[in-house]
């Protein structure tokens, strides 16, 4: 995975784009909080997925198709949690639900970027699990790899109230994502840049700010 880049000065009044990609439980939104705090507009990749499958939007339907009406809530909502369990479970499930997820999310995250702009903000975040996958990585001009220790990252799952075994079925799901970023990213010419987490609060903060000031203050003209 590439190292620390030198940004390339940005015409005045277009936002950087920084994409924030990893594993679960590495922190990605907690590093995506504080850009916020320092002015980014923050896009949330899986929160538009939830809008894109809501009732009334074109996923829902598509989901159920493909999926069966097993996966219907009583409220009328999609099960998510009955929903991972099988997708964490069965690759080729989880490759079928993206690829009706992927192409509805995308649009939106390019019209969100669109409206950054019109607005000043000094710089945009996407925050995407499968940033690459989903076809994400080419709108950025950076993506940072968020990553942290199997200890780190089982410590924090199990924190958030997952059960061991669902979060080593999402740990599984997701191997082998920083080689398919960095292989992704290389033929776009988009740098790719680890940030690691392991460490305290205050230690991974002061990276994030160190690289909010390259990118985004050196980026300016």
């Amino acid at each position: 995975m590439a190292g620390q880049h030198v940004p390339e000065p940005r015409p005045a009044g277009r936002p950087i784009v920084i994409g924030l990609t990893g594993p679960i439980g590495c922190g990605k939104s907690t590093v995506a909080a504080w850009l916020g705090e320092c002015g980014a507009v923050v896009i949330d990749a899986d929160r538009i997925a939830r809008g894109v499958t809501a009732p009334g939007e074109p996923g829902h339907d598509q989901v159920l198709a493909k999926f069966g009406e097993r996966f219907r809530g009583r409220d009328g909502t999609l099960d998510r949690a009955a929903l991972a369990r099988l997708v964490f479970d069965d690759e080729a499930a989880l490759r079928e639900l993206e690829a009706i997820v992927h192409p509805l999310v995308r649009p939106r995250i390019v019209a969100q970027l669109g409206d950054a702009g019109r607005v000043g903000a000094p710089a945009v975040v996407v925050e995407a699990i499968k940033l690459v996958e989903g076809g994400l990585g080419e709108l950025c001009d950076v993506v940072w790899f968020v990553h942290c220790s199997p200890e780190a990252q089982r410590s924090r799952l199990t924190s958030r109230g997952l059960e061991v075994e669902d979060g080593a079925r999402r740990i599984n799901a997701q191997a082998g994502i920083s080689e398919r970023a960095s292989a992704g990213l290389s033929a776009g010419r988009v740098p790719l840049e680890p940030l690691e987490t392991s460490g305290s609060k205050e230690e991974t903060k002061a990276a994030v700010m160190a690289r909010w000031n390259r990118w985004v203050a050196a980026s300016e003209k």
